[in-house]
């Protein structure tokens, strides 16, 4: 089975899937302290470096939709090919990482 969506997904049709009712699942994939420092409302952090061993609590996500992000895009996009070897077929990467979503969607959310 192949997914329905492109691996990439923009900031803006992100805000858009927040306010509607699909539900998804927003994947941080960024440090702790990058976290600590900005975040979007709503996201589940697991850091990329252990993303391995906490597999099973993408479990319960795994036949929905999962919104990988992180600062840029570069991580997020090795943990969304990851994420769709293994199965996951319904993961995007949001391009720009949460430095775009501050730019674009939510100047609440600090830039660093």
């Amino acid at each position: 089975m192949s997914s329905d969506y492109p691996i990439e997904i923009d900031v803006q049709s992100v805000k858009q899937l927040q306010d509607s009712d699909e539900s998804f699942l927003l994947l941080d994939v960024r440090q702790p302290e990058e976290y600590a420092t900005a975040k979007i409302d709503g996201s589940m952090l697991i850091p990329m470096g252990e993303l391995g061993q906490r597999l099973d609590e993408l479990e319960p996500h795994k036949d929905g939709r999962i919104v990988v992000h992180c600062h840029h895009g570069g991580r997020s996009m090795q943990v969304t090919e990851a994420l769709r070897s293994r199965g996951y077929d319904n993961v995007q990467n949001m391009a720009g990482g949460i430095d775009a979503w501050s730019l674009q969607i939510d100047a609440g959310v600090p830039r660093y």
